[in-house]
């Protein structure tokens, strides 16, 4: 019998060319090692909820109440929610045709395109356009959709940050691309070098590869440093120079726990650079509900603004958007409520701005304690998480170690992380899971488990990892920058 469209065999190459290390082989073996009753400590994966951070009431208030909407008209809903939660919920159902459960325009509701269109012009200083702004499910879509427009096949290449997000590997692979990698400096607390940036375009175009566009984590996924103006003003001149789109994945925005780097954004430097760079230069950029001191991973709300993309083709990414009819009309409402939160002087203000400042003190607390839990540890060193999530700490491995890896058909920081869930039970992500130089191990850690569990954790990996290198231990020296 000859084979069928969906036997493995003949699927289509690309999706087969996928490859996912944040739920990969680790988090398979953590869930295996679950059902099995172990204790797992997810931090493979920023879902802030997962590991208990609490929602902030009022968005969910205004959410419960454009759910079930039938609440507004009941005589004591005032007993149960603050009147600014009322009259929010009320201003989002006037713009819907339906209710939550109504499709909305393809790019998302035209009353949250102009709330995310405010929300910029007041952190850039400059007006945004709200028919430039697509709402989506989650800045992924928006990342996948816009890749998926730039990608004609093979050899378009797209200039990605290594260590990078599995995201953009993964969608460059399944829409046929070539992914061209710029690495970051782990000695330079992951800084960007220009010169390192033109030999990959050149090595590239050696290959006959046309690199048409690229990307930027600010602040990074999983490296944890944010950008500084003039890093920015580098790698704009650099696009222009060289004629590519970027991409700015600026879901962290609100993650920074240092104060000499605040974030800002690529859009707001471009446009202070002036004429001809800021009328010519093509940018993209993608934020989301899911990270910052929302966390609402599982709402999937988020947006992309598009700068100086000409209309036609603004028109052809509405069109494929039509596709999918509608993003998700809640997280819409979420995204809304994230860019425009309670003022001073609403009656919902000093709670939200009580929990929203918790959370991200609680952050930085936590970041401090992850780095130096790491620096403390034998055999690892770790940069501060300047910003985001996530720590990614370098473990030197002894050459038995990577031996035993080899014989045990491992990638050796692959087999180091296996060690880990099975001994202590906190689930990770391999170095190699987002690139890295060769020779190099690393692995990646959310640093959200709650603050008080947190020196708990550490102390657990201190002794797994003492014990491992005790265990390994090699009077050849060991892998290292």
């Amino acid at each position: 019998m000859s084979p069928k469209a969906l036997d493995y065999e003949t699927l289509n190459e690309n999706v087969k060319n996928v490859q996912y290390a944040v739920r990969g082989e680790l988090y398979l073996r953590a869930s295996e090692l679950q059902k099995e009753g172990k204790k797992i400590i997810f931090t493979n994966v920023g879902n802030p909820h997962a590991l208990g951070q609490k929602p902030l009431t009022f968005p969910r208030q205004v959410v419960a109440l454009c759910q079930a909407p039938f609440l507004l008209d009941d005589p004591n809903v005032g007993l149960v929610f603050p009147a600014d939660a009322i009259a929010r919920a009320k201003h989002y159902l006037s713009m819907t045709s339906g209710g939550l459960g109504a499709y909305s325009d393809s790019r998302g509701l035209p009353g949250i395109r102009k709330e995310v269109a405010d929300f910029i012009e007041w952190r850039d200083g400059y007006p945004s356009d709200p028919e430039l702004i697509f709402l989506t499910d989650g800045a992924s879509k928006g990342v996948m959709q816009i890749l998926n427009t730039i990608i004609r096949g093979a050899r378009d290449g797209v200039l990605v940050p290594v260590p990078q997000y599995p995201l953009y590997s993964a969608a460059i692979a399944l829409f046929g691309g070539s992914l061209v990698p710029y690495y970051l400096d782990e000695t330079a607390n992951w800084g960007l070098d220009i010169y390192n940036l033109r030999q990959s375009v050149a090595e590239a175009r050696s290959r006959g590869i046309t690199v048409r566009a690229m990307v930027i984590i600010n602040p990074g996924n999983p490296t944890g440093q944010c950008l500084s103006q003039a890093n920015l003003k580098e790698i704009l001149k650099f696009c222009f120079q060289e004629n590519l789109v970027l991409l700015g994945d600026e879901v962290y925005q609100q993650n920074i726990y240092q104060d000499e780097r605040p974030f800002i954004s690529a859009r707001k430097v471009l446009l202070d650079m002036g004429p001809p760079i800021s009328k010519e230069l093509q940018l993209v950029s993608f934020h989301t509900v899911s990270k910052g001191y929302w966390g609402e991973c599982g709402q999937r709300g988020g947006y992309f603004e598009m700068t100086n993309i000409p209309p036609q083709s603004v028109d052809e990414i509405y069109k494929v958007a039509s596709i999918s009819l509608s993003p998700n009309v809640p997280g819409q409402i979420f995204l809304g409520l994230m860019v425009n939160p309670p003022k001073p002087g609403d009656i919902s203000y000093d709670k939200f701005a009580r929990e929203s400042k918790g959370i991200l003190e609680s952050l930085r607390k936590r970041a401090q304690i992850m780095t130096d839990g790491f620096n403390s540890c034998r055999n690892v060193v770790c940069n501060f998480t300047e910003g985001a999530m996530y720590s990614f700490p370098q473990i030197r491995l002894p050459p038995k170690a990577i031996e035993a890896a080899k014989k045990a058909g491992k990638v050796p920081d692959v087999f180091y992380c296996l060690k880990l869930v099975e001994a202590t039970g906190i689930s990770t992500v391999p170095g190699s899971g987002f690139g890295q130089k060769e020779g190099v191990f690393h692995l990646r850690t959310t640093i959200l488990p709650a603050e008080e569990d947190m020196p708990a954790i550490m102390a657990s990996f201190k002794n797994f990892n003492d014990e491992f290198m005790e265990q390994y231990e090699d009077h050849r020296g060991y892998s290292r920058m």
